[in-house]
C-alpha cells in the first residue's frame, strides 16, 4: 500500500504509531500500537505519512511499556507483522536513523532545524540543506537455461544462499553496478539485463533493486572475503534461500516462475 505524504496528519483518520526504545519497537496485542499511543510519555514525535485510512507518527517511549506490550527487533517486526506494514516500519526507521545522525550541520556544526513541509533540515547559519540518506543498491538473479546462480557470503546464516548483490558506486549506473558486481563476485558475464522490482531495506537506509540477467560467459570464480561458495543450482532443487520478508526471497521466486513457463 503506497503512502500519501501530506505536511500535516488527518485528524479524522485513527492512528498507528511506530514506537522506539533504542534499537527495539513496541507490539501491542502482537500489532503496532494504536491512537491510545498518544497520550503515552513520547518524545521525538513525528508525522510519517498517511497509509491509506490511517495517520502513521512514530515516538521514543520514557518509561515503562504498556503491560500488553512485547518490545522486538526492527527485523524481528518485519517477519512477525503483514506486509503491508513494513513500508511504515521501513519509512520510520529510516528517519529515525536520519534524525538521529544529523543534529548538527557537516559543514559549520550550527544545530540543524527541521524543514516544515518535508523531513529535511536545514542549517539557519550556512545554508546546507540535509535530507534522509537512502543507500542504491542492486540484487540480481542470474540465469542459465533452468539453472539460478546463487551464492552465500560468510555472514550468512549456515545453509542460507541467495542472489548476488551490491551497493552501487558514485557516478556509476544501476546497469554499469549489476555488470560489476556480478564479475568482481562471482567472475561471470551478463546480457539480457531487466529490473523486476525494488524494497526499502531500512538496515540502515538501503533502497534495493532486483534485475535479472541471462548467464553470457566466464566460470564462477567467488570473490575472496566476500563469498564463501557460488554454485549453479537447478530450479527444481535450490538450497534454503532468504526469508519472504527480502527481495531476495521474492526475486529468486519471481526468476523460478519465469523460467518454469
Amino acid at each position: 500500500m503506497s503512502f500519501d505524504l501530506p505536511s500535516q496528519p488527518d485528524l479524522s483518520l485513527p492512528a498507528q504509531w511506530c514506537v522506539f526504545d533504542e534499537q527495539r519497537l513496541l507490539l501491542v496485542n502482537g500489532t503496532l500500537p494504536g491512537s491510545e499511543a498518544a497520550s503515552w510519555p513520547l518524545t521525538e514525535r513525528l508525522f510519517l505519512a498517511r497509509q491509506g485510512e490511517v495517520n502513521l507518527f512514530q515516538g521514543e517511549l520514557v518509561g515503562a511499556a504498556p503491560a500488553s506490550g512485547e518490545w522486538v527487533s526492527l527485523r524481528q517486526a518485519l517477519m512477525q507483522l503483514p506486509a503491508e506494514l513494513a513500508p511504515a516500519l521501513a519509512r520510520a526507521a529510516q528517519l529515525r536513523q536520519f534524525r538521529r545522525t544529523h543534529r548538527f550541520c557537516g559543514h559549520c556544526a550550527t544545530p540543524l532545524q527541521q524543514h516544515e513541509h518535508d523531513q529535511g533540515r536545514h542549517c539557519p547559519h550556512c545554508g546546507q540543506l540535509y535530507y534522509p540518506r537512502l543507500s542504491p543498491a542492486m540484487m540480481v538473479a542470474i540465469y542459465r537455461g533452468q539453472e539460478l546462480l546463487l551464492a552465500r557470503a560468510p555472514h550468512f546464516a549456515p545453509g542460507i544462499y541467495s542472489a548476488l548483490a551490491g551497493f552501487v558506486e558514485a557516478g556509476e549506473t544501476l546497469e554499469e553496478c549489476v555488470h560489476r558486481e556480478a564479475f568482481e563476485e562471482v567472475g561471470v558475464r551478463l546480457k539480457n539485463l531487466r529490473y523486476v522490482g525494488s524494497q526499502s531495506w531500512p538496515f540502515p537506509h538501503s533502497l534495493m533493486l532486483a534485475f535479472t540477467a541471462e548467464y553470457a560467459g566466464g566460470d564462477i570464480v567467488p570473490q575472496e572475503g566476500e563469498i564463501e561458495h557460488a554454485a549453479w543450482f537447478p530450479i527444481d532443487n535450490l538450497p534454503l534461500i532468504p526469508q519472504s520478508m527480502s527481495i531476495a526471497h521474492w526475486l529468486i521466486r519471481h526468476a523460478v516462475a519465469e523460467l518454469s513457463r
